[in-house]
């Protein structure tokens, strides 16, 4: 296999795939194959480099990144194995934009091909190179050709298959390389045997290696030329194809085997070797024209208990030393103090990182995931997309003597996964933490808990509730008080009408003759105003009301700016439960994007949640995805998307933003005003 002269310098490779396809289990078999590691482990046993974490191994899953670094054949190589479920693939983003390859690790099930397709889409748009492994290749049924026929639509360009599997009463015995024209015999967690090509196989081999060159030829000429005037092409050739096409994005290589025992892991790690693109090209890929300087790219920041901050990051040009100031391109100076190898949880001193290196960088403490860092203040290379999380919890402490240490925590937390977002409700008082799921945000509490020692509660966020009036009244406010000495006197007379939804709250006055001075006019609206961002007769702050000052008295020695305040607040008291208050609630629009397949079960969901569906449409751009447009009330969106990842095989999701608040009666609001009004003792 030629490599054509190139100078490839260390590599870094992420592995994405859809959840549970083998992603960590492929790791563990690289580090195997390589030397990094004697023994390989597995999943069941909790002894893999990867998802060493306690918050993976208690969920028995990837909840953050992999990260484990190699040699092979003389050449270093870092691999990123980024998680696999939908709640957890923000953490991949930044790793994309530093890496110079991915391996897409899939399987043979057809639940999987949306999430296959998900995150195939965003390699395609990063014009990432990519290349599949068909994992779980010894539970094999059917033709590798109609799996691939399966997988197809997940992928925009064509999946060219580079090895047939060979099977014998059934079962996967080994694989035939297309390209090298020879076949290999799988053994257990060892490299495989090379033998003579069986004969019951050659003409199976010959169709899928004719499709192969078929595939590669739509983009070379001389070699379309050659195989329409029976020529066989050289191999030098067709490798060259199999590695231009691939790195160009025009094609996606598939390879098969088994991470768990061990198959096909010395072919995939020699097609890497031969044909990953180099960190020069990635530099070119991501528009970095000027490396005279040193360039780096941020992947992961980390709190870890021995060496404080960590940044996981890819040098893309120029090199890195202990003590080395950086700049992020907004100017924060960023100090390494500590470079270091990374090996899942363990990382090893190193002097200094070269171009193509992949490094945890010690103590940068003003540097943020997804940044690039340079000496020559170069542009952001990618930076990180809007995150849109999709679930809330409210958060506290469990005692109140570690308010300090909760915020401390969450800071760290906040750092290390950009994906969350922390607000804290002024009107409720509570903290709320956003995330993409009940899984995402069950393990930030595992670590609040965990990692932090901070004990917390968590409940479902309070809605904004708000209530306005349907009909007009006029009302007298008086404030009258006599203790000694000067008194308080304030007397408003005012008009509390309803305003158009949306129109907010208005305060004007019509006083004639003098009867509130106006020095005291400015005292009655800031009254009234307090009386409805407080509550109203419900409990809850009042929108779209205007209140008008249309008479009142004074006294000469006894009026004061505070006792027209309390008039005003008396007259508001009094008066509003005359108006037929009505509770109102917060509507969100929803537009829920879903596999073709999953959308009669989604227009079934949201009615259910008081949802009013307007209209459903393909999803633009998207082949066999619809999106679903509706309009939800807020309190039934906290747990929407647990079922709809349910009844989309863990892919659905959806974008919100509030569209109206609306009118809601009967029991459901007496149930609410009761519960969450604020005079109901809340």
């Amino acid at each position: 296999m030629a490599d054509n002269g190139r100078q490839a310098g260390p590599r870094c490779i992420a592995l994405v795939g859809p959840f549970a396809s083998g992603k960590t289990s492929l790791l563990e078999a690289i580090l195997m194959r390589t030397g990094a590691i004697t023994r390989q482990g597995h999943a069941r046993d909790g002894n893999m480099v990867g998802d060493a974490s306690p918050e993976a191994r208690s969920n028995g899953m990837s909840v953050e990144l992999n990260v484990a670094e190699t040699e092979f054949m003389g050449d270093r190589y870092t691999f990123i194995d980024c998680p696999g479920s939908v709640e957890f693939q923000y953490e991949s983003l930044p790793v994309l934009a530093g890496v110079d390859m991915a391996v897409v690790v899939a399987e043979a099930d057809p639940k999987k091909v949306p999430a296959l397709q998900l995150i195939l889409r965003d390699l395609e748009a990063r014009r990432l190179p990519h290349i599949v492994f068909l994992n779980k290749i010894d539970k094999l049924s059917g033709s590798v050709r109609d799996i691939l026929a399966m997988l197809q639509p997940a992928s925009r360009v064509p999946l060219v298959l580079r090895q047939l599997p060979m099977t014998r009463g059934g079962i996967v015995t080994g694989c035939i390389d297309l390209a090298l024209e020879r076949a290999h015999v799988y053994h257990e967690a060892r490299e495989s045997e090379i033998v003579a090509l069986p004969d019951g196989e050659k003409a199976a081999e010959v169709e899928a290696r004719t499709a192969m060159l078929e595939q590669i030829a739509d983009f070379d000429d001389v070699l379309m030329e050659q195989l329409l005037e029976d020529v066989a092409p050289e191999k030098s050739l067709i490798f060259k194809d199999l590695a231009e096409e691939m790195r160009a994005g025009r094609i996606s290589p598939v390879f098969i085997g088994s991470a768990e025992h061990g198959n096909g892991i010395t072919r995939l790690l020699k097609a890497i070797r031969h044909e990953a693109p180099t960190v020069r090209e990635t530099r070119e890929r991501l528009g970095l024209t000027d490396a005279s300087g040193t360039v780096v790219q941020v992947m992961k920041t980390m709190q870890t208990a021995r060496s404080g901050k960590m940044c996981v990051a890819r040098v893309l040009a120029g090199k890195v030393t202990d003590g080395m100031t950086l700049r992020s391109p907004d100017g924060r100076d960023c100090k390494v103090s500590g470079l270091f190898r990374v090996m899942g949880q363990d990382t090893q001193k190193r002097d200094a990182a070269q171009e193509g290196d992949t490094v945890a960088l010690g103590k940068v403490e003003a540097a943020r995931t997804g940044d690039t860092l340079s000496t020559k203040m170069v542009p952001e290379l990618a930076p990180l997309p809007e995150s849109r999380p999709m679930m809330a919890v409210a958060i506290a402490p469990k005692e109140r003597k570690d308010d300090v240490r909760l915020s401390a925590a969450l800071q760290r937390i906040l750092e290390e996964d950009p994906s969350l977002r922390l607000t804290h409700m002024a009107e409720t008082g509570e903290t709320v933490l956003e995330g993409h799921g009940e899984m995402h945000l069950r393990v930030v509490i595992d670590r609040l808990t965990g990692r932090y020692g901070v004990p917390v509660t968590s409940s479902v966020p309070r809605i904004a509730y708000r209530e306005t009036i349907r009909k007009a009244a006029n009302v007298r406010g008086r404030h009258k008080k006599q203790s000694g000495g000067h008194g308080q006197f304030g007397d408003v007379v005012l008009t509390i009408r309803p305003q158009p939804r949306g129109s907010g709250n208005g305060f004007d006055e019509k006083i004639t003759g003098g009867v509130v001075p106006r020095q005291y006019i400015s005292s009655v609206e800031a009254g009234v105003r307090e009386y409805l961002d407080m509550a109203g007769p419900l409990g809850f702050p009042v929108v779209d009301v205007a209140v008008t000052l249309t008479d009142g008295s004074y006294h000469t020695v006894d009026s004061s700016d505070m006792a027209f305040r309390q008039a005003a607040q008396i007259g508001m008291r009094e008066g509003m439960p005359q108006c037929e208050p009505v509770l109102l609630e917060p509507v969100m629009d929803v537009t829920v994007r879903c596999p073709s397949e999953a959308t009669a079960r989604i227009n079934a969901i949201l009615p259910r949640r008081r949802g009013q569906i307007i209209g459903s449409d393909a999803r633009e751009g998207w082949d066999g995805w619809d999106e679903v447009h509706a309009l939800v009330p807020a309190s039934e969106m906290q747990d929407l998307i647990v079922e709809l990842r349910s009844a989309t095989a863990g892919v659905g999701s959806f974008v919100q933003e509030f569209d109206h608040l609306a009118e809601i009666g009967g029991k459901v609001a007496e149930e609410i005003a009761g519960k969450y009004g604020r005079h109901a003792g809340v």
